[in-house]
């Protein structure tokens, strides 16, 4: 560690052509155990700015970072869908997108954080949001999918009991 440290500082050293506020402006995050230039994407869900992470959607980067963008919209887009249509749409296309890529983004994200797969909200927060929309059956789908990666909801009964509730309200729904 301490030999990357030093190589890290040798080279941002010899980058004597870059300005004084070039310099300050770079910042360096850990990417599969090494230092790595932090990039839009980065700076986007790190900011926690809607407008700015809307604009880093398309931007290319690596798993983790593109992992916490999506997870970051959904988040922000939920807070407000009860008040706003464009941030439901927005919160739902964006969660299908984080679902759909997961199966990819899951490995480093898993490898990232030293073999521990965190809590992954856009699950229970696209699934609560279908629930309130009446799509009781991909709601049930998408707890399934997050038991399928081996992710807990933070709940007591996790998303077993998630699945429960949401077949208790279509029964009711449709009694």
């Amino acid at each position: 560690m301490f030999q990357r440290l030093k190589s890290l500082f040798q080279r941002i050293g010899s980058q004597s052509k870059a300005s004084h506020s070039e310099k300050q402006s770079r910042t360096y995050t850990i990417r599969n155990g090494e230092f790595v230039k932090t990039d839009e994407v980065f700076d986007a869900w790190t900011s926690q700015d809607l407008d700015k992470m809307k604009q880093a959607l398309h931007t290319k980067t690596n798993p983790v970072d593109r992992h916490f963008l999506l997870m970051g919209i959904v988040d922000q887009t939920y807070k407000q869908r009860q008040d706003n249509d464009g941030a439901r749409q927005l919160c739902a296309a964006v969660a299908e997108q984080h679902i759909e890529e997961f199966p990819k983004i899951k490995p480093a994200l898993v490898k990232s954080l030293d073999g521990i797969l965190p809590r992954v909200t856009t699950f229970q927060k696209y699934a609560t949001l279908l629930t309130e929309q009446g799509d009781f059956q991909r709601a049930i789908e998408i707890c399934e999918t997050a038991l399928s990666h081996g992710l807990r909801d933070g709940t007591k009964s996790d998303f077993e009991g998630r699945i429960n509730r949401i077949k208790k309200k279509a029964k009711a729904a449709n009694a």
